[in-house]
């Protein structure tokens, strides 16, 4: 067997192995660059925060787009595992009226 034919080999037994191993979390792996600490039974990021911005034709809609968006990012950035918005601390929401209804932003620590 070539030397190209066994790479192929080994790359595609490493991709099938890869796939059929259990998932345990959904974190990318990036959170790791950040200090963490406990708070409670979670596992916060201690000093780094994500922030998101949405609008909305009432206020609670504009928080809920926020929301999300932090929510996006974070999942994005590190894994589903620290995109819950209700698991963050250091958690600030601010709104203001628009003329087309409301823009609010929101910042929070990450958790797990």
């Amino acid at each position: 067997m070539s030397t190209g034919a066994s790479y192929r080999l080994a790359l595609a037994a490493m991709i099938l192995g890869a796939s059929c191993a259990p998932s345990s979390a959904d974190q990318t792996g990036f959170a790791s660059m950040h200090n963490q600490a406990r708070v409670g039974n979670k596992m916060c990021m201690t000093d780094h925060y994500h922030y998101g911005s949405g609008t909305g034709a009432t206020k609670a809609a504009a928080q809920k787009s926020a929301i999300s968006s932090w929510s996006s990012f974070t999942d994005f950035e590190y894994g589903s595992d620290w995109a819950r918005f209700s698991k963050a601390v250091g958690k600030r929401i601010s709104c203001s009226s628009s003329s087309s209804g409301y823009d609010c932003q929101v910042e929070a620590r990450p958790c797990r």
